[in-house]
């Protein structure tokens, strides 16, 4: 596995990739939901290839930012096991050589859902992944269900701007008790290690949204948001953890009818 930590670097190395590159893009703090992305590029593809980088701007909440698991060492360590080619590791000041001056703008769905509690979060994440997209020129890209969202807004942006690479969907991976998968698992204790899979229990409740979202906060969570769109149910929720709100999201195939307030 190499390592690759400027950009000059890099693009050398790419021109002399041979057959296809299969991407995943990370921010960091590796899990078993990076590993599935990672197997599938290593599988479908000539040259996988694993960018960490902790992009800044994605983040409205700088105290999250400063939160968020950062376990390079160990990120590493994970790739190389997971059989990576390479690793791109770039600066903050080489992504955003203009001080995020140029950004890629959606104007509908990234407004909705964790767009409409985290202003700017999608601006942040396309405007990034675009800039990975065409540093490291995939023929596939892989990302996860559990940020369907985003997942969606990556799907449509490489479309809109002709971008020849597949954005390919992997499912979301979960623990034994269904809680999905994610970096920020790791700041919860244990109180809320063991709330958390009642996020997943609730939304395949056959119940309306506001429902579940009123079942949640009844809990102990406190609810951004529980809405169906287009044959999936999402929500938002966090712990408070030690006095540190561990922001939790998830969604699931939901092909039941939104139910009036009340109902069953």
């Amino acid at each position: 596995m190499r390592l690759f930590d400027t950009l000059e670097n890099w693009r050398r190395f790419r021109a002399g990739c041979v057959g296809s590159v299969g991407l995943a893009p990370t921010l960091g703090g590796l899990h078993e939901g990076h590993a599935s992305l990672i197997r599938r590029a290593r599988a479908e593809n000539h040259v996988a290839v694993v960018s960490i980088f902790l992009n800044p701007t994605q983040f409205n909440d700088q105290q999250d930012l400063a939160n968020y698991p950062a376990t390079t060492e160990a990120d590493l360590a994970k790739a190389e096991q997971l059989g990576v080619d390479a690793v791109l590791m770039p600066s903050r000041e080489a992504i955003y050589p203009d001080g995020f001056r140029f950004r890629v703008e959606e104007d509908d769905f990234s407004r909705e859902l964790c767009g409409a509690h985290r202003p700017g979060h999608f601006t942040g994440v396309l405007t990034v992944v675009m800039k990975l997209l065409n540093l490291v020129r995939p023929q596939r890209a892989y990302f996860g269900e559990k940020d369907y969202q985003q997942l969606s807004l990556i799907r449509d942006m490489a479309s809109a701007f002709f971008m020849d690479v597949a954005i390919v969907p992997c499912p979301t991976i979960r623990a034994a008790d269904g809680l999905a998968l994610s970096s920020r698992n790791a700041l919860l204790d244990a109180k809320g290690r063991r709330l958390a899979p009642k996020l997943h229990e609730m939304l395949r409740a056959d119940s309306s949204d506001g429902a579940v979202a009123e079942a949640l906060a009844g809990m102990g969570f406190e609810v951004e948001y529980v809405a169906t769109r287009e044959g999936r149910r999402f929500a938002a929720a966090a712990i408070n953890c030690g006095g540190k709100a561990v922001r939790l999201i998830d969604n699931v195939p939901f092909d039941g009818t939104e139910r009036a307030p009340g109902g069953p």
